[in-house]
């Protein structure tokens, strides 16, 4: 039995445009949903301060990775080495739900912020759901060459 890819496309370019749009709004001066999304210190410090241009920034990228998918489950026009492409996606969101040991990821070590338990329960399972669907995505369409 072949598994259908759209089982995995469909949810991860879904999560990848609604983030994608989440950080639009932010950008856009939105504050909903904001509150504990930057990482803080033990003393409550915020790690980064990301102004509307690197907000704009990583609201691209996610579009960007929500058309790679939707391009190799060939909803949209080809992108050359999209396959390629899925399993970078699938990396980048595992190494994200890893995290770098300090402040992000399940293997942090500051975690009586109010960040880290967001992180905990929502952003880093997110990340390792999102690096599965792209895992999943990538694998079930192994045979099948690109449109």
């Amino acid at each position: 039995m072949r598994i259908n890819p759209s089982w995995f496309a469909i949810p991860l370019t879904a999560i990848l445009v609604a983030l994608s749009a989440l950080h639009a709004y932010w950008a856009l001066g939105g504050r909903w949903g904001i509150a504990y999304t930057i990482p803080t210190t033990n003393k409550g410090t915020r790690a980064i301060n990301p102004g509307p241009l690197a907000t704009w920034i990583v609201c691209g990228l996610l579009a960007l990775a929500a058309a790679i998918a939707a391009s190799h489950a060939g909803w949209l026009p080809a992108i050359p080495l999209t396959n390629i492409g899925v399993w970078g996606l699938s990396a980048v969101f595992a190494l994200r739900a890893i995290g770098e040991f300090r402040l992000i990821g399940f293997f942090k070590s500051v975690t009586g912020t109010d960040f880290a338990q967001y992180d905990t329960l929502l952003y880093s399972p997110l990340c390792l759901l999102l690096a599965a669907l792209a895992a999943a995505l990538a694998y079930t369409t192994l045979s099948t060459p690109n449109p």
